[in-house]
């Protein structure tokens, strides 16, 4: 493999030229521009191996002599056993533990995922009246939450000049030895990239996200009912490492009214009526939160009986409305007076038996 080809320079190159030409090849074949590309990472594991040894004025001048250079190696995996070591180096290390022989692989198969994370969900609560659930609200809830990190963007690592990892020597990966035995592994530092692309911030420490006090207004729904939960999408904690945030759920405690009973979209009242008004009939408003409603009594009604008015109730999430059932009772009046008691009496004579017909 001729290095000058790889780079596409004459062998008169100025280290300028070598620099350009690096550059632009990394660019082009660099893994993190063509991820899952096998192809792309070889040849860029070529161009660096050309431009390492073009740069460094020995080795060119060793590479130009017909000296080869020694191979760069390929990706190794994850973990896996490199064989025995017999050497007085290795005799000198304490005795080692199954635990602790295997205590490396199994770390590194638990090892927590470094890929982006979905945003945890936020929980608070809101108490409305009747009239503020019927027209909807708004709530202000202060909550601490996750935000993107200022310092990293929400990435958790900076981007630093591309340099060759001192960890493993740019090789990738790295050895270790438990008593006669050898293991390698991609090397931590890099993730078996032989180079140092990105740091860790030191701010969030790697996790993207940094804890912050915030107030947020999330307005309710008109006819929201008691016990549902309004969603502000996008408000809950950030995601971990550039991953999408979570949402806000409101859960809406209302008030019971005096008056009022919901059920459903539909809202039922109990209407006093006197006795007059039920046996010659009237027109009665009663208030509700839309304003006043016409009730019509007609002539002859009995106590518990009930009228529906149409589309006077709670508002509904496609537009429409609920209606307003209203059950008459009637109320007799108090008698202060001789005159009210005689006309009860008279009353009594004329209808007392068609009551009980």
């Amino acid at each position: 493999m001729d290095l000058y080809i790889v780079l596409g320079v004459q062998r008169e190159a100025t280290p300028g030229d070598i620099k350009r030409a690096y550059r632009r090849l990394a660019r082009r074949w660099h893994p993190d521009i063509n991820p899952g590309d096998r192809e792309a990472a070889v040849r860029f594991r070529q161009v660096l191996e050309a431009y390492e040894t073009l740069i460094d004025p020995d080795r060119r001048r060793r590479y130009d002599a017909g000296s080869t250079p020694a191979p760069r190696a390929e990706p190794a995996p994850a973990y896996g056993f490199a064989g025995f070591d017999f050497s007085s180096r290795v005799h000198a290390e304490r005795t080692t533990t199954f635990g602790e022989l295997f205590e490396d692989v199994f770390a590194r198969r638990h090892a927590p995922d470094i890929a982006p994370a979905h945003g945890s969900d936020i929980h608070a609560q809101a108490q409305l009246t009747f009239e503020e659930a019927w027209h909807g609200a708004e709530r202000t809830v202060t909550i601490t939450r996750h935000h993107p990190c200022r310092h990293c963007a929400g990435s958790g690592f900076h981007r630093v000049s591309e340099t060759r990892c001192v960890s493993c020597e740019g090789a990738g990966t790295v050895r270790t030895v438990r008593g006669h035995m050898v293991f390698s592994k991609n090397c931590p530092r890099c993730a078996g990239t032989g180079l140092l692309r990105q740091e860790r911030c030191a701010s969030c420490h790697g996790q993207g996200v940094a804890a912050r006090t915030e107030t947020i207004a999330v307005r309710t729904p008109p006819g929201v009912p008691d016990g549902a939960r309004v969603r502000a999408p996008g408000k809950g904690h950030a995601g971990v490492r550039g991953g999408a945030p979570g949402d806000l759920y409101l859960e809406v405690a209302v008030e019971p009214h005096p008056v009022f009973r919901r059920d459903g979209d539909d809202v039922h009242m109990v209407l006093p009526v006197a006795v007059h008004e039920a046996g010659l009939g009237t027109k009665i408003d009663v208030g509700t939160p839309d304003g006043p409603a016409r009730v019509r009594i007609p002539p002859g009604t009995q106590s518990g009986q009930r009228f529906r008015l149409r589309g006077r109730g709670v508002p509904t999430r496609g537009g429409g409305r609920g209606d307003l059932v209203v059950e008459v009772r009637l109320a007799l009046p108090r008698v202060l007076d001789e005159r009210s008691k005689e006309l009860l009496r008279e009353f009594g004579r004329i209808n007392g038996e068609s009551v009980r017909d």
